[in-house]
């Protein structure tokens, strides 16, 4: 059977149509219902830097008591540690391709 053949006609109707609603996805970012609207793209971005400086406080806060004596989670103070530097790097690295972003935007004739 040709590949144009074993299309469902269902499916295609609603893939040619453009007025055709998108699926919902169920991935969301971390706290945020599916579906439910976002105010914002700068209080999202600001929302992203308020988790990362809660890694970094929390990794803090364990070494701290690490440190202190009061604690013998040595691992659970490197693991936060860790987390708390991968997101920071993943934080500047979407920083890095916004600014790329906008700089291939204001180099684009009109």
């Amino acid at each position: 059977m040709s590949p144009v053949g074993s299309v469902n006609p269902l499916t295609a109707s609603a893939l040619t149509r453009i007025d055709a609603p998108l699926p919902k996805v169920g991935l969301a970012p971390a706290g945020l219902p599916v579906g439910a609207p976002v105010q914002g793209f700068g209080q999202m971005l600001d929302g992203l830097v308020a988790t990362v400086a809660d890694k970094q406080d929390a990794a803090q806060a364990v070494t701290r008591q690490v440190l202190l004596g009061n604690s013998d989670q040595l691992h659970q103070s490197v693991i936060a540690m860790q987390e708390a530097s991968v997101a920071f790097s993943l934080m500047v690295e979407v920083r890095n391709k916004l600014v790329d972003s906008y700089q291939e935007l204001m180099r684009m004739q009109v």
